[in-house]
């Protein structure tokens, strides 16, 4: 476990170092303002289309092989990101990003990879540490930006480079990890299939709370950097803004194992939801920098809750015949929403038709249907009678 925190420490700087500086970027490089956000949602629809094919690698080769494959993908989009910003390529920069999304795919399953040798008790707590190790990266990633964004004569180029050097270090820590492989193979067809999966009312309602969970917090987190800089903030405050929502997003996960134990996992993720709903309720008071700091740090913590509560609940419900095809399953799924989302941030905030105050308003007010979705999926879940 030691090392999957370690890895998300090091290598986990990367995501808030491309959410800071890729819409920015993309705001320079696209030829229609609408388009800004397109290379971060890019990567997230990486991460989506990767994650299935990761998920089966992992369970026939094992848990370092998946994230090794991580890493290089990681390095490549580093390498594709500063070649597209050196040749004002926007295409190249956004191929790029679409890479980047390898390495986020794979970074989802550490907190799988933590839960597979922990007991039932531990489980919680494993997950929560594995994801606290994210607590490194969002002190790394405002250092690597403030020294790198302008080390170049283009803008952004240095930070990209960080970000090869980053995955080519990270990617030998999994050479060092053991975890055994299940015994049974992703293509054995022992097990549940997708279609009974997904129908497990406590697999959906799982998914349903993580999708939104994380979709959300990357529809406000991805709009954050324009919103900020275009209500005439620097990138440096933007910058301190994320690292402070990457602090907020783990600092919690060094106690939310250790709640759920104590109060049960669905009351954690409907706190969870409850926060989210409490973050865009203050983005929408005003536009000074306290105001974004607040909502920001609201919105890591409810992303906390609600998603490591809902990874909690899934993996309680999987067997370790299925571990491959329902992670797999899962990550699809919720990558697929925060494509979706991370795809409306930038229109939502560009293509509203009204100043950048608008636009973040927009963002925020767009929360509202899901929050209702998850919460209410949760609620028939907790009315449902319980299964013998």
């Amino acid at each position: 476990m030691v090392i999957l925190i370690i890895a998300q420490a090091l290598l986990g700087a990367q995501m808030p170092v491309i959410f800071t500086v890729a819409g920015l970027a993309g705001q320079s490089l696209a030829p229609n303002i609408c388009w800004a956000t397109l290379p971060i949602t890019l990567a997230v629809l990486g991460s989506m289309l990767t994650a299935t094919p990761l998920s089966a690698l992992m369970q026939r080769y094992g848990r370092a092989a998946g994230f090794v494959v991580g890493a290089l993908g990681g390095a490549a989009g580093g390498a594709l990101g500063a070649w597209g910003l050196w040749e004002g390529n926007f295409i190249l920069f956004c191929l790029g990003a679409f890479c980047s999304g390898i390495y986020m795919s794979a970074q989802g399953f550490f907190r799988f990879a933590a839960a597979d040798t922990a007991s039932d008790a531990f489980r919680p707590r494993a997950i929560s540490w594995v994801m606290g190790g994210g607590l490194l990266s969002a002190i790394l990633a405002p250092v690597i930006v403030r020294n790198t964004a302008d080390a170049w004569v283009i803008p952004f180029v240095g930070s990209y480079i960080a970000i090869i050097v980053l995955n080519l270090v990270g990617m030998f820590l999994f050479f060092a990890l053991r975890i055994p492989r299940p015994t049974a193979r992703v293509d054995s067809g022992q097990g549940r299939s997708r279609s009974e999966l997904i129908r497990t009312p406590v697999i959906a309602v799982s998914m349903i709370c993580a999708t939104v969970s994380y979709a959300l917090m990357n529809l406000v987190m991805t709009s954050s950097p324009l919103a900020v800089v275009g209500c005439g903030y620097q990138t440096a405050d933007a910058s301190n803004i994320v690292s402070a929502h990457v602090l907020a997003m783990y600092l919690p996960s060094f106690f939310t194992g250790h709640l759920i134990a104590r109060f049960g996992v669905e009351k954690i993720i409907a706190t969870g939801l409850f926060i989210l709903a409490g973050a865009g309720a203050v983005a929408m008071t005003g536009v000074q920098l306290e105001h974004f700091y607040a909502a920001l740090i609201l919105l890591g913590i409810g992303w906390n809750f609600g998603f490591i509560g809902a990874t909690t609940m899934l993996t309680a419900a999987q067997r370790p015949e299925e571990r491959g095809r329902l992670q797999g399953l899962n990550d699809l799924i919720v990558f697929g929403g925060v494509t979706l989302a991370s795809l409306s941030s930038g229109g939502l905030m560009n293509c509203s038709g009204g100043s950048p105050q608008t636009g973040w308003q927009l963002v925020n007010l767009a929360m509202l249907p899901f929050l209702i979705l998850a919460g209410g999926a949760l609620i028939w879940l907790w009315l449902r009678p319980k299964e013998a």
